[in-house]
C-alpha cells in the first residue's frame, strides 16, 4: 500500500468514527472502543478521537461521554 493509500484509509477511518458518533449523538469512550478493539489498538483509537476533538467535531467530557458538536447530520 502506497503513503497516499495510507492517508486515504486513515482518514476513512477517522470519517467513519465520527460518522458513528454524530448519528449517535453522544457515546461513552469506552463503549465505542469496545466495539473497535478488534480491529485497532486503544492508541489508534484515542489519536482519531484526539483528531475529532482537535478538529472541534467531537467533545470529550470528563467522564469520557464523547459528544457530536460538529454540524448535523
Amino acid at each position: 500500500m502506497s503513503t497516499k493509500e495510507q492517508i486515504i484509509a486513515a482518514i476513512k477511518v477517522i470519517a467513519a468514527v465520527g460518522d458513528v458518533i454524530r448519528e449517535l449523538g453522544s457515546v461513552p469512550a469506552g463503549h465505542m472502543y469496545a466495539n473497535l478493539s478488534g480491529r485497532m489498538s486503544l492508541d489508534t483509537f484515542n489519536g482519531i478521537i484526539q483528531k475529532l476533538v482537535d478538529a472541534k467535531l467531537v467533545h470529550r467530557e470528563r467522564t469520557h461521554l464523547l459528544v457530536w458538536i460538529g454540524p448535523p447530520k
